[in-house]
């Protein structure tokens, strides 16, 4: 063929044509990872499900800006989709079909045991790993070896919460409070059992979820007269609310919340910790210096500040794991590759520090992860340092 001005312009351009195509299809095919979280985000239960959106939002910038992930030889995008659980079974259920339909094959969260219980059937159907919380007594289990604990429930730390509040306030009764689901039932009746285990007589007490009106359950505390009261894992509104109104019905003991974090909430909604008087609860993390630094990192990165509730540095540490096993399994889709590289991770984290795997001894697997932990304390309606706990084992 002759050749012309023309005919080079022409195979000149379908080199190029040729050398982009393959760049463009690269580009194209650049893999993505996407995390689901599936927690509370609206209601007096929120400040924990932005918590854990918060955190898995920064683990995923943090991922992206060490190039931490890689999948084919690729470094990975990592995004979130979050979906507001409601708190509810049926809307972690939803959330969970809604993230399978997407190819969402990794989900942190949910919060609490009513999302868990709600989650677990679809996340088994569709072989997603689950890293989750809740406190009910089949929260994990053999029989779901995909999903995980984020932290030890009432049986790893409730006794030595009660040895330290029994120390502090001299109380010998105790009634438990707690919604009248799975989410409040499972928790206060080991919270129950913990305290009568150290002597203290424990009954319970319970109301439906979504009361605002909490003067019939605050008559029936007053009438049995205890020592104590524990609102367990009540919400940290509904327990502001609870706290308000038995001070404002002549209640004088120690109130206590072995069911989660929420003091800071609990104390606004209550009208400060002149009104909570002697309280204690349960903190998932010991805050040191060291947790703090997450704070700073992630106004840093985030260019806002971090999520109030301190379930953000704890499901940080969670988020972190999941995303180390993802990248040590090179893949964000099976799952079976993800949990075994999560099951053979150390836990430590950089912030919290050293911690371990339990549950075998209660729930059967080895797949909860425990940490340090801290008990906080209102006395006389004076905050006091949170004291530090060793991490939870089952020895």
């Amino acid at each position: 063929m002759k050749t012309t001005r023309r005919n080079v312009i022409l195979s000149g351009a379908a080199v190029s044509a040729a050398m982009v195509v393959p760049r463009m299809a690269a580009f194209a095919a650049a893999p993505e990872v996407k995390l689901g979280v599936v927690g509370v985000l609206s209601g007096p239960a929120a400040q924990w499900g932005l918590a854990l959106r918060g955190a898995v939002e920064f683990v995923a910038a943090e991922a992206n800006r060490d190039g931490l992930i890689k999948i084919g030889g690729q470094t990975a995008n990592v995004s979130v989709v979050a979906i507001d659980s409601k708190y509810t079974a049926e809307g972690a259920a939803a959330a969970a079909n809604s993230l399978a339909g997407q190819g969402i094959k990794v989900i942190l969260g949910p919060i609490g045991s009513p999302e868990l219980t709600g989650i677990k059937p679809i996340a088994m159907r569709n072989s997603m790993l689950v890293m989750g919380n809740g406190y009910a007594k089949d929260a994990i289990g053999p029989q779901w070896p995909l999903v995980f604990h984020q932290g030890p429930g009432p049986s790893g730390w409730a006794d030595p919460i009660i040895k330290i509040a029994k120390n502090k306030f001299g109380m010998k009764s105790v009634v438990v409070v707690a919604p009248n689901d799975q989410g409040g039932t499972d928790i206060a009746s080991v919270d129950a059992q913990a305290y009568k285990a150290n002597g203290i007589a424990a009954t319970e007490e319970y109301y439906q979820r979504g009361t605002t009106n909490f003067a019939p359950i605050v008559t029936r505390i007053m009438n049995q007269k205890p020592e104590a009261v524990d609102l367990a894992s009540s919400p940290p509104g509904d327990a502001g609310i609870i706290v308000k109104q038995l001070r404002q019905a002549g209640f004088e003991g120690a109130i206590g919340r072995l069911g989660g974090p929420g003091y800071s909430e609990i104390s606004r909604v209550a009208g400060g910790d002149e009104v909570l008087k002697d309280f204690y609860w349960y903190e998932p993390v010991f805050i040191d210096e060291k947790v703090l630094k997450i704070a700073d990192d992630y106004k840093t990165l985030m260019k806002a500040e971090r999520p109030e509730n301190n379930l953000f540095f704890q499901w940080v540490s969670v988020a972190r794991m999941v995303t180390k096993a993802i990248a040590k399994a090179g893949t964000a889709n099976d799952t079976q590759q993800i949990a075994a590289a999560l099951r053979s991770l150390p836990v430590d984290d950089p912030n919290l520090g050293a911690g371990g795997w339990i549950g075998q001894k209660f729930f059967g697997i080895n797949q909860e992860l425990s940490f340090p932990f801290g008990v906080g304390l209102v006395v006389k309606g004076k905050l006091q340092p949170v004291q530090r706990v060793d991490a939870a084992t089952e020895t």
